[in-house]
């Protein structure tokens, strides 16, 4: 691996050439604009971080307040099946496993019953216990977002922003050094078509 770091002709190498043009006798001013532009991508890019830091920190805190507001109005409770939940055949020699609707009741934190489906898993005799999350009401609802959810939402966001940013000045990028090189190849036929031929290499 030692060529890919010392040599002249790796992958390193040729990158601290095209981002360092000026070492090079030979670097035109082309190579020079891209080098320039390659380097603001990548200070562009690392200046991205903290931004997509502070996003994230900002969707973290809307998070939790969320988070909270949800806690505040929801409580877990347990319904009970008034019924077997069914068995789902996935095919004549299986059988699912995926929870079914089935009817339940429960009873809210003022003692008022409510009946509904709840999710039980297949094959689950009636009578038994189902753990559920309902309103004020006593209505069902789904569980309240977590502190570790509001972490993982707000570092995807985070990531997602600076991949975005990241995305679009490789792009960039690219799209440049592609009108670059069209330049060069055509100044190359320009260059080679007024060489004068002679019939033979001097």
């Amino acid at each position: 691996m030692g060529f890919l770091v010392h040599g002249s002709s790796g992958p390193i190498a040729r990158f601290r050439r095209r981002l360092f043009p000026g070492h090079n006798s030979l670097a035109r001013g082309s190579d020079r604009f891209e080098a320039l532009l390659l380097k603001l991508v990548i200070l562009a890019a690392l200046l991205a971080i903290p931004v997509a830091a502070a996003v994230g920190s900002a969707n973290h805190g809307r998070q939790v307040a969320a988070a909270a507001t949800d806690a505040a109005g929801r409580h877990a409770t347990t319904a009970y099946l008034l019924k077997a939940a069914p068995v789902r055949i996935v095919d004549s020699e299986s059988v699912g496993t995926d929870d079914s609707a089935t009817e339940a009741t429960w009873t809210d934190s003022r003692g008022a019953r409510h009946t509904g489906g709840v999710f039980a898993t297949p094959g689950s005799p009636a009578g038994s216990p189902v753990p559920i999350w309902v309103d004020a009401r006593g209505e069902l609802t789904a569980a309240p977002r977590t502190a570790s959810t509001a972490v993982f939402d707000s570092v995807l966001v985070g990531l997602w922003l600076w991949f975005a940013v990241v995305a679009a000045l490789v792009l960039l990028q690219r799209v440049v050094r592609l009108v670059l090189d069209r330049h060069r190849a055509a100044a190359w036929e320009r260059a080679w078509a007024v060489y004068p031929r002679s019939g033979s290499w001097p």
